[in-house]
């Protein structure tokens, strides 16, 4: 077993411009966490809604069955709960409505406790020229440390 869990959902800062970010709980099962705990999780496809009654879920999450699991195991990619304060998630709901704005997983991990958490981000998506201009921007910071590197030796 892994101690630190931390997976990343890479294509969100490619894909979404980040406006503002929280921090959720998960509501779990006892398979999913020990399949989280082995690092057998995926959030790159993953996105979050509100349903009716105001409660938020993160849908598209797959979390590998457990091994030793039996037909107690979970279903991989069930709508799972997140848990945030009312005062967060009327916030996020306004915005998400008024604005078109969306809700996206950035990262899962485990805390000090053992608990899993996950880091949300109040996202707008970019448009192709966005990403283009991203693309160039990583390029050109890997050049200029690459000559800094061999300035330096």
């Amino acid at each position: 077993m892994q101690k630190n869990i931390n997976i990343k959902n890479k294509r969100a800062k490619f894909d979404y411009e980040i406006l503002d970010k929280y921090t959720a709980g998960i509501v779990l099962g006892g398979t999913e966490i020990k399949s989280i705990r082995l690092g057998k999780a995926s959030i790159s496809q993953s996105f979050c809604e509100f349903n009716d009654n105001g409660e938020l879920f993160v849908i598209n999450m797959q979390i590998d069955e457990y091994s030793y699991g039996g037909h107690y195991n979970h279903k991989p990619k069930a709508e799972r709960k997140l848990l945030l304060n009312k005062r967060e998630l009327k916030k996020l709901q306004k915005e998400v409505t008024a604005s078109g704005l969306t809700i996206v997983p950035l990262n899962l991990f485990l805390n000090d406790k053992g608990l899993a958490k996950m880091n949300i981000g109040l996202a707008k998506g970019k448009k192709n020229y966005d990403k283009r201009e991203t693309i160039k921007d990583r390029d050109n910071k890997r050049d200029l440390s690459r000559i800094k590197k061999n300035f330096n030796n």
